[in-house]
């Protein structure tokens, strides 16, 4: 049985670098606590809780003076309303994520209505959706939209970073037809992370080959079940945490596996997963 890694996977460049900072930090400052988890990713977080990073639920929940704000970014608000409680702010905002603010604010700016392909309940899209100042929605169907009533003319489309890049291009493609009218004006920009391309990219390509696919990663990240649902769309595929979830039966006559991280997926979970799957043959 042959097993093959994807070319592209596991940390991407705005994980690597909000856990850089928190790990700096916390060598500098002792404890810290991040608002929300700063990624999606269990086996990451236990790791962080080791070295003093704990994780704040809601605001109400910080008890230190060092809060670092999560990969996830958050509304330009609640910012101003961590730094009214004279709570020192570390960011770990993801670059990616940031051009998306800064690009919804200037949409609302210029008087556009943003709307937002994504999860509305996913903190990044809350945050997006802040910078936009209330002018704002968040979905994944473009019928949505069309329900809404009374749109204004001028409307502004950006796509939550994970988010596959040929479904946002459906979506905007469905929005015209539901909601072009005369004298209407739509701006659509691609705020998709590069990242996120290259291993999307790199997954459904390995797919293609394999008889069965794993895609290691959180069940709650974003980035991780865009890639299960793109690797299950070609073959059988298994979104796991970690390698005591796998089944001897799921390799039974299986001849060639592929196996994927999410972005927010440490190598070495999965180098465990490789291990697990090599010692089951």
């Amino acid at each position: 049985m042959r097993i093959e890694k994807a070319g592209e996977m596991g940390f991407c460049s705005g994980v690597m670098r909000a856990i850089k900072i928190l790990e700096k930090t916390a060598s500098s400052r002792g404890a810290v606590e991040t608002l929300g988890a700063v990624v999606h990713n269990e086996e990451v977080l236990q790791r962080l809780a080791r070295i003093g990073i704990r994780v704040a639920e809601s605001l109400d929940d910080v008890h230190g003076n060092v809060l670092a704000i999560s990969s996830h970014g958050v509304s330009p608000e609640l910012e101003a309303e961590i730094r009214a409680r004279h709570i020192d702010v570390i960011d770990t905002t993801c670059p990616f994520v940031h051009r998306a603010q800064v690009t919804a604010r200037r949409l609302a700016e210029a008087g556009f209505f943003v709307i937002v392909y994504g999860n509305a309940e996913h903190p990044e899209v809350r945050g997006v959706l802040g910078w936009a100042g209330g002018k704002g929605v968040a979905t994944v169907d473009a019928k949505t939209i069309a329900g809404l009533g009374g749109l204004p003319h001028k409307l502004g489309v950006l796509s939550q970073t994970t988010q596959i890049p040929v479904h946002f291009t459906r979506f905007v493609k469905e929005l015209i037809d539901f909601t072009f009218d005369m004298d209407s004006e739509l701006w659509v920009i691609d705020t998709i992370c590069h990242d996120i391309r290259k291993r999307q990219a790199a997954a459904i390509s390995l797919a293609g080959k394999v008889d069965l696919m794993f895609v290691v990663g959180g069940r709650n990240s974003a980035n991780t079940n865009r890639l299960a649902e793109l690797c299950s769309s070609v073959t059988e595929t298994h979104l796991i945490e970690t390698a005591e979830e796998i089944e001897p039966s799921w390799l039974q006559g299986r001849n060639h596996i592929g196996i994927t991280g999410g972005a927010s997926t440490a190598e070495q979970t999965i180098s465990e997963v490789l291990a697990k799957m090599k010692a089951m043959t």
